[in-house]
């Protein structure tokens, strides 16, 4: 059997595994247990960094990062219209942030296969995966210019490897991410695992659209660590803002490298601390860097209730007309895409 074929017959049967109602409770039951794991754990030395800081700066930095992962929902969101298909805010809600949970067990694709189950009732599932792997995709993009803006301007002796890394890995980057070729790419592989191709492309409008929204996203990143640093120490400057929103959105593609990291556990922290350490203490870096997760991690599990609930009912009750927009016609063998 070719290499084509053996790869097509795995995803079939990988398919079959995951679309099974024991697969998807007990995968939520895993990846839930994970997150409440990473919380329990550190939970004696989080009490004792929390008590190094105003209660005002913390619950600041908590309402900051409940806006970050909100604003990454939106910009999942604006993928799966831009994709042909759109979705009720609550059932949005329910399939992006109870699918965020899968990032806590190792791997980096599990939430986009829990997503697409959760949606498929209302789009396909191949749209629902294919907007979140784009959403990786100009994630890790952005965060490449983020770091390009910002770390240049920092006095932080451990941004020059990042900087370098980020102006050789930023334009490949764009370059894969234009919708004539990231939409070929997708079919492609969409065909190997024996799947229809999708019905439209991203189009330059949704993706400079979402690029936006991820670029905003790392702001309030990088607002977080900032909103934890400063009273530890970290000068209030715009200087420590552009280190922290660079340095989070570095080490977070750091994370993202390692895949065999539930949601980057050990890299991330390794690598922001390392950029902290020019503007605070080796204690006051481990408070920050161990409240900033376990800020992400509370606001993963509070916003995958509020989504199951906030989406409940639309997914008991699909509605046909919501499960795409038009899309242009495929076009015939040999003739000009049909896709921006």
């Amino acid at each position: 059997m070719s290499l084509v074929g053996r790869l097509t017959t795995l995803g079939r049967r990988a398919a079959r595994v995951t679309q099974t109602r024991v697969a998807r409770i007990g995968f939520v039951v895993v990846a839930v247990g994970l997150a409440v794991w990473a919380l329990w754990s550190r939970w004696d030395a989080v009490v004792l960094a929390a008590g190094r800081l105003d209660p005002a700066w913390l619950a600041a930095a908590a309402v900051v990062t409940l806006a970050n992962l909100a604003v990454v929902g939106v910009a999942w969101r604006a993928l799966v219209i831009d994709l042909g298909a759109r979705l009720p805010l609550g059932l949005t809600a329910r399939v992006f942030f109870v699918g965020q949970i899968g990032k806590y067990v190792p791997g980096s694709l599990w939430p986009l296969i829990v997503q697409a189950e959760l949606a498929k009732r209302h789009v396909a599932r191949r749209l629902t995966a294919a907007a979140t792997l784009i959403l990786l995709l100009l994630s890790g993009a952005t965060a490449l210019v983020v770091v390009l803006l910002s770390l240049p301007f920092t006095r932080s002796e451990g941004s020059g490897a990042g900087v370098r890394w980020a102006a050789v890995l930023v334009l490949p980057t764009l370059v894969l991410l234009h919708p004539a070729i990231l939409g070929r790419l997708l079919d492609r592989g969409l065909k190997v695992l024996g799947r229809d191709p999708l019905e439209r492309w991203t189009s330059l409008r949704g993706t400079a659209i979402t690029s936006a929204w991820a670029i905003l996203a790392w702001g309030l990143a990088g607002l977080q660590v900032w909103l934890l640093a400063v009273p530890l120490g970290a000068p209030a400057t715009w200087g420590t803002y552009a280190l922290t929103t660079g340095g989070y959105a570095l080490a977070w593609a750091v994370g993202l490298v390692v895949v065999v990291a539930p949601a980057g556990a050990g890299a991330r922290e390794v690598a922001l601390a390392a950029l902290l350490s020019a503007v605070l203490d080796p204690g006051a870096v481990v408070v920050v860097v161990l409240l900033s997760r376990v800020l992400f991690t509370a606001a993963d599990l509070m916003l995958a209730a509020l989504g199951y609930a906030a989406g409940r009912r639309d997914a008991e009750h699909p509605q046909p007309q919501l499960r795409r927009r038009s899309a242009p016609e495929r076009p015939s063998p040999g003739t000009p895409s049909r896709r921006p």
